[in-house]
């Protein structure tokens, strides 16, 4: 248990670090490209959708039955429409929003600093979520990780624009999407100091499903609407259909 719970740490912090590479890819790369963004968000969405209830959820009513393990999908998803009310991360692309030179707009301050508290609070329960899946089995735990890694490339892109603009500075624009994706290792790191010491085959199988509601939440709130707005719905399908059919043919070699 405690291998896999430094496991956790270290595949929560590798998913965080992929902020970084969203930061790095707004100023380097300067146009990932629509239908590439476009389709890593599906796929990312794919991912998430299908080991949610295909492994996540099914877990939780092998033990609990179907209404109580799905009463602990709901409360997953309740969580996150709390948080969702609660502190808004909402980010949108424009057609030329990768194009943009650094220039100084004021109403950028207070979004830029909305866009960074929203991502790094969202983060939170994800790296639980990687966390929670790496105690039941490493695979799980790397299949959650990537997911998560994948969506959260743009949410780096999202954090360190609006942040270049309004501070005048790149370095600052990657910095600060740099920090927003430490919320990963963060929350993984918090969840299992605290519970690690009382995690067994119910609380862990209650938590799996909790952990799909978060997954699909995230999938339908998030993922899907983002990748959608990048005006390439065929891309998107091409990715959620390809996260699936990944995901089928890994869980069947698990």
């Amino acid at each position: 248990m405690i291998e896999n719970f430094l496991f956790g740490i270290l595949l929560s912090l590798i998913a965080g670090l992929s902020t970084s590479i969203g930061g790095l890819m707004a100023f380097v790369f300067k146009d990932p490209g629509p239908k590439f963004l476009s389709l890593i968000m599906g796929f990312s969405a794919g991912v998430m959708i299908f080991i949610s209830f295909a492994e996540l959820l099914q877990e939780a009513i092998s033990v609990y039955g179907i209404f109580i393990g799905s009463l602990f999908f709901f409360l997953g998803m309740g969580i996150m429409f709390v948080i969702d009310l609660t502190i808004t991360h909402k980010y949108h692309f424009q057609e030329d929003y990768f194009k943009k030179e650094c220039t100084i707009d004021e109403r950028l301050t207070k979004a830029s600093l909305l866009v960074f508290l929203g991502i790094f609070i969202h983060n939170l329960p994800e790296g639980l979520a990687t966390m929670v899946g790496t105690l039941e089995n490493l695979q799980l735990g790397i299949i959650l990780a990537v997911a998560i890694a994948l969506h959260n490339i743009p949410e780096g892109i999202a954090v360190a624009i609006p942040t270049c603009a309004s501070m005048e500075s790149e370095k600052k624009g990657f910095f600060w999407a740099f920090l927003s994706g430490m919320a990963e290792p963060i929350g993984a790191l918090v969840f299992g100091l605290i519970f690690l010491p009382f995690i067994n085959e119910y609380i862990l199988t209650a938590l799996l499903a909790m952990v799909a509601g978060i997954m699909v939440y995230v999938s339908i709130d998030e993922l899907l609407p983002v990748s959608h707005c990048f005006g390439n719905e065929n891309m998107s399908m091409i990715g959620i259909v390809s996260g699936m059919f990944i995901m089928a043919l890994s869980l069947s070699f698990i």
